[in-house]
């Protein structure tokens, strides 16, 4: 089997990369240098001269102030990329997997969500993205739509967790906003999951992502900042739990784009597939365990 990787060296790109290698499979992952996917001719040429069973697209433009910047880039990159890759697999007759993101979702309400949730999309970054969903959708139908988020559990490229952590052993003051949700999600997980999902016959929307579990409620980043460093005090990383400022989502002025503030996805219809995540908690368990064994006292 040959997969077809876009996005190799991203935080989620790598994972997936990874995954494939150790499957025995075929990679092949383009740079930038390789494939502009700001050219969407050049992003549909380079799928059609490189015929591949699988495509994961994990590539995007993921900084919502980078977006709201540079708004053209965003849809290209975002919404027009993809579209390109979903009408090349129509002729190479690849299997496709497109990364989405939960920012897509009406972000008002609390509560879970599942993938016939309402839309509505906030900023440059999340409308790009639900157009990209919208694009791949249209023009391959037989595609796959994973939405993901909060990504972390890769100590190379670390998200919000490891960087908490990193702060801490550092003794810097810390902060989380309390009064935003989701699904902590493991790369590595997504790695996995994402290939599985190409075996099957899935197609459409899917929400990737870790589970509540027992707790039964999504967690905030205060939540998963402190988990992460119970998990670290554990371990033995740090000599006892620091103390962490509540912030508020209504007075993060260091922030120029809207985020929602409710997007925890269901993932009940991934695991009927038969593909197993963990919960939120076990999550941040496993992310702060690889961060710690990857750079122990100098994280």
């Amino acid at each position: 089997m040959k997969v077809l990787v876009f996005g190799g060296t991203g935080r989620t790109g790598m994972c997936v990369a990874q995954a494939v290698l150790h499957r025995g499979a075929e990679l092949l992952a383009p740079g930038r240098a390789d494939c502009d996917l700001a050219d969407a001719d050049a992003v549909a040429d380079y799928v059609l001269a490189h015929p591949a069973d699988v495509v994961v697209n994990c590539a995007a433009i993921s900084g919502l102030e980078s977006c709201a910047d540079d708004p053209l880039a965003a849809h290209r990159a975002n919404a027009m990329a993809p579209a390109a890759m979903a009408l090349a697999c129509r002729h190479t007759g690849a299997r496709l997997v497109h990364l989405s993101t939960d920012y897509v979702l009406d972000g008002r309400k609390p509560g879970m969500k599942d993938e016939s949730a309402h839309c509505r999309p906030e900023g440059w970054y999340a409308q790009s993205k639900r157009e990209g969903e919208q694009q791949v959708l249209e023009t391959l139908p037989a595609a796959i739509v994973a939405r993901v988020s909060w990504i972390g559990g890769n100590p190379v490229k670390p998200g919000f967790a490891e960087n908490i952590i990193k702060k801490a052993l550092a003794g810097e003051p810390l902060a989380a906003i309390a009064d935003k949700y989701s699904m902590p999600t493991d790369a590595q997980d997504i790695a996995r999951a994402a290939l599985d999902l190409a075996a099957t016959d899935y197609r459409g929307i899917i929400h990737l992502c870790s589970g509540t579990g027992e707790a039964g409620t999504p967690l905030s980043w205060w939540d998963c900042a402190h988990l992460a460093l119970q998990h670290a005090v554990s371990a033995g990383a740090l000599p006892a739990l620091p103390e962490i400022t509540r912030q508020q989502l209504s007075a993060a002025s260091f922030f120029r784009e809207p985020r929602p503030r409710h997007t925890a996805m269901d993932n009940s219809r991934l695991l009927s597939l038969g593909i197993p995540m963990p919960t939120a908690r076990q999550t941040i368990a496993a992310i702060t365990a690889r961060f710690l064994e990857y750079a122990p006292g100098k994280a």
